[in-house]
């Protein structure tokens, strides 16, 4: 399967991409060293000599990974105080032709909620239309992590008057019939996944896959010593920003001295985490760092060189809280890439703008901080659950704490 690349950012023109879930448009191989490279790229971040990765992945497109690399460093345009309204680079698109009076009927195919990630988000994002007396209804169908039934789902929402509709896609290439046949009919947003065609007035994302998975290998080559073992572990193939963060670590890797001793697939399952560290451990005596394309199951791999009677090596996580409070209390050396659930704010923002007319930009790339050990505390939030997100941007919406799980105080 070959992606097209019709959406331009700056120089570059940038794949779409997914994440969020474990539902995958699925290669034939399930294993980092089979994927293959359908897409070619011919500089050094895919040609580079293996060090236990493989070959490089068929998601990878050079240019956009130059690109997210870039954006890293590039500010934000947009207010200060509210990263799920700012943007980076944008090239602003008109949206004079959907301009109409309110009130509004947004519709939102969401393709599940089966991760606290995707709970954190939907809460967000219900917290935001409430903030806008000019929604009169946010009408959204939950696809169950199931492709079939979100096609059936955009349908459906074409049928109930929406003036404008949301979609998070299940899968990036299966959804893209659905999402172009709604474009004729709806403006579309699509946020979080992407889909393979550039009818949508908008796609809204953080700076995407490749610079969460450099953020993390990065981190893991500056503080381990060349030789040192490495153990990757991933959810699962084929969801293409999950791709696109192991292309990047991948690129990371093979310049550097570290030797990748293994790449394995959780499914985000813990008690399988713990158990693929604990094999590779007996395998190969000790290990010298741990990368992960997301930070669901960093407890538990933190956990796993514990019950081992071994020093938690250099890790990489996420801005979970279970993770953030292990590394302040346990003293880790860890980074956490993140990827915002702040962003599922602002296709409510955009979409009442495309309805007045305003301009969005036609890629709306947010800004995706890292948490590190300097800003570890700003980031932990001990009145809130487990399996909360600290980057929801929800910290002021009317109901915070109590409706994320958390308690005043």
């Amino acid at each position: 399967m070959r992606f097209h690349r019709p959406l331009i950012l700056a120089a570059a023109t940038l794949t779409v991409f997914a994440v969020g879930g474990c539902t995958s448009d699925k290669p034939s191989t399930t294993t980092a060293a089979d994927t293959g490279a359908g897409t070619a790229a011919t500089t050094a971040a895919s040609t580079a000599p293996a060090s236990g990765t493989g070959e490089q992945s068929k998601f990878f497109v050079q240019a956009d990974y130059d690109a997210q690399l870039a954006m890293r460093s590039q500010t934000a345009e947009g207010p200060a105080d509210k990263p799920w309204e700012q943007a980076i680079a944008p090239e602003m698109v008109s949206t004079a032709e959907y301009k109409k009076d309110g009130p509004y009927n947004l519709c939102f195919s969401n393709a599940a909620v089966d991760n606290p990630w995707r709970q954190v988000g939907w809460k967000t994002m219900q917290a935001e239309a409430a903030l806008h007396k000019e929604i009169s209804k946010l009408t959204a169908l939950d696809a169950e992590g199931k492709d079939d039934k979100q096609i059936s789902d955009i349908a459906e929402l074409q049928a109930k008057g929406c003036d404008a509709l949301i979609v998070s896609p299940n899968t990036t290439a299966t959804l893209t019939p659905a999402v172009k046949g709604a474009c004729g009919k709806v403006p579309v947003i699509i946020f979080d996944r992407g889909v393979e065609t550039d009818c949508p007035v908008t796609f809204i994302k953080p700076i995407g896959g490749y610079a969460f998975g450099a953020d993390a290998a990065e981190f893991l080559v500056e503080k381990v010593p060349a030789g040192g073992k490495i153990l990757a572990l991933r959810i699962s193939p084929g969801v293409d920003v999950l791709e696109t963060r192991w292309s990047a670590a991948k690129a990371a890797f093979d310049s550097s001295g570290l030797q990748v001793v293994g790449v394995e697939f959780t499914d985000g399952d813990a008690a399988k985490a713990k158990g693929i560290v604990n094999d590779y451990i007996q395998r190969n005596g000790k290990l010298d760092g741990v990368w992960m394309d997301s930070g669901a199951t960093s407890v538990a791999v933190a956990e796993a060189f514990e019950d081992a009677g071994m020093p938690v090596p250099p890790m990489t996580g996420e801005d979970q809280q279970d993770f953030l409070r292990k590394w302040k209390d346990d003293g880790l050396t860890a980074v956490a890439p993140t990827y915002p659930t702040y962003q599922w704010r602002t296709p409510i923002i955009a979409a009442l703008k495309i309805l007045k007319g305003e301009e969005v930009p036609k890629v709306w790339n947010l800004p995706q901080p890292k948490i590190t050990a300097e800003t570890l505390d700003r980031y932990l939030q001990p009145n809130m659950p487990p399996l909360h997100y600290a980057l929801c941007g929800c910290e002021g919406m009317p109901g915070f704490p109590e409706k994320w799980g958390g308690k005043k105080g």
